[in-house]
């Protein structure tokens, strides 16, 4: 298969399954909803050390948001539901309770639920106060600024993570152009997100390492100074490779993110350097969930 001129190889992303939770920040503009997100979302690349893979979703009107303010859904991974309740109220109450003029609400509907506004009241120290409203409670903290407005909780669902597919090129600013063409497609999308800084990563892993500590460690087989050391799986004339790594509320989303993201990778890049298109996987030995790239491309 050829895409743009651009060879696409027979093969597989291997992933695995997650839980995942959506939450809504809105604020007085979009630079504080931002600028909350960023915290909230910050060091949340892997769940290899961070705990969590997190990033925003889309950004939302005043028309779309339950305070009819402006605001920004984010979308979190983890590999359980007792870490995704971890990481959540920790990270929101850091990064969110913190950030001027925000207010924090449920962005997902589900039976299983993750503690929002449920443990950060208490940092109102008795001064807070709740309202059911249609069956959903709210908390009023009071803080410096006036109140953050924050909602009881907000659901987990059951989600995919790992979807993945690898850039090979020339030189960094042919690779560099065609991941930046798949990250704008992809942050089109809804119900996905591609959490590694810019949407992609240059240190795409192997599981297990030499080292017993680590769970994993450097994929050698596509690092470009390893080539003539190790069993390289680089094409020809490929110095650069880059891995763009997706997760997403269900299967669908992830294989829809990886269609678009190819797919604009290689219409940027052909003739500009991009030689290549792959996928990572490990012999099916790390998830259920397999994303041929030919099926991806060519759904039915």
């Amino acid at each position: 298969m050829n895409i743009h001129g651009i060879p696409i190889e027979d093969t597989f992303a291997e992933a695995f399954d997650m839980k995942a939770t959506r939450v809504i920040i809105t604020a007085a503009d979009l630079r504080w909803a931002h600028e909350a997100a960023a915290a909230f979302a910050g060091f949340a690349t892997s769940v290899i050390a961070c705990g969590i893979e997190m990033a925003v979703e889309s950004e939302l009107t005043p028309e779309e948001t339950p305070d009819g303010r402006p605001g920004v859904s984010v979308l979190g991974f983890a590999v359980s539901g007792k870490e995704l309740e971890k990481q959540i109220p920790r990270r929101a109450g850091q990064c969110v309770l913190t950030c001027p003029t925000t207010a924090l609400f449920a962005g997902i509907d589900g039976e299983k639920r993750v503690p929002l506004g449920k443990t950060l009241r208490y940092f109102g120290d008795g001064f807070q106060i709740s309202k059911v409203i249609d069956g959903r409670r709210y908390w009023r903290i009071p803080v410096m600024d006036g109140e953050f407005l924050c909602e009881e909780d907000t659901a987990r669902v059951d989600a995919v993570g790992g979807g993945n597919f690898f850039l090979f090129g020339r030189d960094v600013a042919s690779v560099s152009a065609a991941c930046r063409a798949a990250a704008d497609a992809i942050t089109a999308l809804p119900g996905a997100i591609a959490p590694f800084p810019g949407s992609a990563t240059r240190s795409g892993s192997k599981v297990g390492s030499k080292y017993a500590a680590l769970f994993a460690s450097t994929n050698q087989a596509y690092c470009p100074t390893l080539r003539g050391v190790v069993d390289s799986k680089l094409p020809p004339g490929a110095d650069v490779t880059m891995e763009v790594v997706i997760d997403g509320l269900t299967a669908d989303a992830v294989a829809e993110a990886m269609r678009v993201g190819i797919r604009a990778a290689c219409e940027r890049g052909s003739g500009n350097g991009l030689l290549a298109i792959s996928a990572g996987n490990y012999g099916g030995k790390l998830g259920r969930h397999h994303f041929r790239l030919h099926e991806v491309l060519n759904p039915k």
